[in-house]
């Protein structure tokens, strides 16, 4: 059966593009486990207690505070859980693969954003140190390399003429 329009999305499946792509596969696998991990975490009460000092402290979403500690917790949660189901289709589905990988590089982000917004994570100075941070702002810090993850696999799910012309 012939259909009317032209059902093919120019987009990709991240690790089915041209030459050694296929080793996207692992990490959009890890972006799976990472994103449920962090999203069954935030069913805790520890977790939903200590998340409170950066969603306070964020011009991003600090208007979660509406839902309450717990609350806000929850909604991270499905949200983060919701990121990772959509990776775990965009390894069938062209248009999830680039829609997912960017919900991604929004979490992250968002979220590494907190190593500046959040008060007494980072100490700068010209006379020392010139960047210290704590135990916090390492375990944010992280997040700059989960961002740069999600970025290869939103480019990569890109059609190929937008990055060729992306070149020029």
């Amino acid at each position: 059966m012939k259909m009317p329009f032209n059902m093919k999305t120019p987009f990709h499946v991240a690790e089915k593009g041209d030459g050694p792509y296929g080793l996207l596969a692992i990490l959009r696998w890890v972006m799976v486990v990472i994103f449920v991990s962090f999203g069954m975490q935030k069913f805790t009460p520890q977790s939903a207690q200590g998340i409170v000092q950066f969603i306070s402290n964020s011009p991003f979403i600090s208007w979660l505070s509406v839902l309450g500690i717990r609350g806000e917790a929850y909604f991270l949660g499905v949200v983060e859980l919701g990121i990772a189901v959509l990776l775990a289709a965009g390894a069938f589905s062209p248009i999830l693969s680039a829609v997912s990988s960017l919900l991604g590089m929004i979490t992250f982000a968002i979220t590494w954003s907190f190593f500046f917004t959040t008060p007494g994570v980072v100490k700068w100075s010209w006379s020392t140190d010139p960047m210290a941070w704590n135990l916090t702002g390492q375990f944010i810090f992280k997040d700059i390399v989960l961002l740069c993850v999600c970025v290869v696999l939103f480019l990569a799910s890109l059609p190929r003429s937008f990055i060729r012309s992306r070149r020029m």
